[in-house]
């Protein structure tokens, strides 16, 4: 379904680009939600000025961004980076950024066709990425584990990603 000014606000999961406010200067906005958020459209996308992301209205709406600030900010996002989004089917995988150990759930529609993901409802990939942060943010739960707790890290963590598995089943393979 293609999306555009008219319906991209309906059930949709979409990662906006944040963008200087410089580029909407001179611009007056095309429509002010209840919230107070500013939006342009334009052929290609459309540009939001908010200060709240994440879930908006009924949409999952990210912010990418090189900083952590909160206040104003601009995101643009072309008409093709938006997705259908819904609680019940398995619409989400988990990516795993080994480099900055961050994680984030992607749509589907962005899974690079050689990459093996397990496939997640909403409600299980929060679930999983809570979980997942807990394995990154502590150390006491490795230790019941005679190994490398950085190897153990990236095993759950693969597990999880890759196998769908829940983090105590992934534990429990461990144990095996």
């Amino acid at each position: 379904m293609p999306y555009d000014r008219y319906n991209f606000h309906k059930h949709t999961f979409c990662i906006f680009e944040e963008r200087p406010l410089a580029e909407i200067s001179g611009l007056r906005a095309n429509h002010i939600s209840r919230s107070g958020s500013s939006y342009f459209f334009t052929t290609n996308g459309v540009y939001r000025l908010s200060d709240h992301w994440g879930r908006a209205a009924q949409c999952k709406w990210r912010l990418e961004s090189r900083e952590k600030k909160s206040g104003l900010r601009l995101g643009f996002a072309l008409w093709t980076a938006f997705h259908p989004d819904n609680a019940t089917d398995k619409i989400y995988f988990i990516h795993y950024d080994i480099a900055s150990s961050t994680v984030s759930y992607q749509h589907k529609n962005q899974l690079n066709p050689d990459e093996t993901k397990a496939l997640f409802s909403a409600t299980d990939v929060t679930k999983r990425i809570r979980e997942i942060r807990k394995l990154l943010a502590s150390e006491g739960w490795a230790r019941h584990f005679e190994t490398d707790i950085t190897w153990l890290r990236e095993t759950l963590i693969l597990a999880i990603t890759s196998e769908g598995k829940t983090l105590q089943q992934a534990k429990t393979g461990l144990l095996r």
